[in-house]
């Protein structure tokens, strides 16, 4: 079955920087595309990034473009959220999603003063 294992959320103050990951198992991994998504309180769960098998074809939200960067490492079965120049809009638990309707825990990630 699809396992997906969010890591690296915490509090950051704005202006700073965390890394996401998410470790996969359960599917052949580098066959299918992964996402990360992220939800707010009060708000619906939204699509953050994307990126295809193989890493070349990546999207975003318009909210986060130029300053977070989906890539993933298909010898680990991982994929990553770089996020930079974080602001307080951008505290929200962080989930990865993947093929079947495959879905993480999540990981808080705050940012605040």
């Amino acid at each position: 079955q699809v396992q997906l294992v969010e890591s690296g959320g915490g509090l950051v103050q704005p202006g700073g920087s965390l890394r996401l990951s998410c470790a996969a198992s359960g599917f052949t991994f580098s066959r299918y595309a992964m996402s990360w998504y992220r939800q707010a309180p009060g708000k619906e769960r939204e699509l953050v990034a994307g990126i295809g098998t193989g890493g070349g074809s990546r999207n975003y939200a318009d909210s986060v473009k130029g300053r977070f960067t989906i890539s993933r490492d298909n010898t680990k079965n991982t994929v990553y959220l770089q996020m930079n120049s974080l602001k307080p809009e951008d505290t929200a638990v962080y989930y990865c999603k993947g093929p079947f309707g495959g879905w993480g825990q999540g990981t808080q990630v705050t940012v605040s003063s």
